[in-house]
């Protein structure tokens, strides 16, 4: 895949419409790779000019901030915005939530101020613009829930462009009976991911499953890779990985258009 390097663009003289922020999910965790890929797709379909970091790009440092490190959350901060002011980036897209948030919302304070966009606002964006199309009939009619991202939800109201996005497949939605600002946390933020369990009687990535299977969905549909994660170890747990699959709303989009 042709993935160019800030490094390289800026050899070239050239600078990109925008830097796709690919985050530490989608760079490591074989899984978030394959939405990393859909969303790349989906760019090169709309002729969107953009560039990555590559080696230069470190964690936001959300984990370590929302786990309480506040210094190591800072110092990861001012790493990253150094090389982001100094290859002078301007617009950023990101498939993962938990950046999207630190991004906009904790980089600005420390000099980091950019315009910044999750990957279902920019795809969107591109379907305004008339860049890009949907098609609309490969998965028309299919049964699919749609699960909430806290960083992306509660703690940014983004709540209608990634439905809107969904509706545009053509398939069936069923919102489950917590949706919206009253979604249930997937168990993933929070850097909870990193953590063992506490006492309880249950998991939260099984009732928050428990929460889809309600809707007999046949596909669940989330935007962020961390989501991804638990909902896919509660669809195993659930023993129902022969009848539904937990996409990104990147990978469905780009299946749709035989991407």
């Amino acid at each position: 895949m042709n993935v160019p390097t800030m490094a390289e663009m800026m050899a070239q003289g050239k600078q990109p419409e925008v830097l796709f922020w690919v985050g530490a999910a989608g760079s490591y965790d074989d899984r978030a790779k394959k939405i990393t890929k859909s969303f790349v797709k989906i760019l090169h379909k709309a002729d969107v000019n953009f560039a990555v970091l590559g080696t230069e790009e470190s964690s936001t440092g959300d984990a370590a901030k929302r786990a309480g490190n506040e210094f190591l959350f800072q110092m990861q901060a001012m790493m990253n915005i150094e090389v982001l002011n100094g290859y002078q980036v301007k617009t950023i897209v990101t498939c993962d939530p938990h950046s999207f948030n630190t991004l906009k919302n904790e980089y600005p304070e420390l000099g980091g101020k950019y315009e910044v966009y999750h990957h279902t606002q920019f795809i969107s964006k591109l379907i305004k613009e008339g860049r890009l199309s949907i098609d609309n009939t490969t998965l028309k009619g299919k049964r699919l829930t749609y699960h909430d991202p806290c960083y992306l939800g509660r703690a940014n109201e983004i709540y209608e462009t990634p439905r809107e996005l969904l509706r545009n497949l053509g398939v069936k939605m069923t919102e489950m009976k917590r949706h919206k600002s009253t979604a249930l946390c997937c168990g993933a933020g929070g850097a909870q991911m990193f953590k063992d369990a506490e006492k309880g009687d249950k998991e939260i990535n099984i009732l928050r499953t428990e929460d889809a299977l309600e809707t007999d969905p046949q596909i669940i549909a989330t935007g962020c890779p961390y989501c991804n994660t638990m909902m896919t170890d509660g669809v195993k747990f659930k023993l129902k990985e022969d009848q539904i699959v937990v996409k990104d709303i990147a990978e469905l989009i780009a299946s749709a258009n035989n991407l």
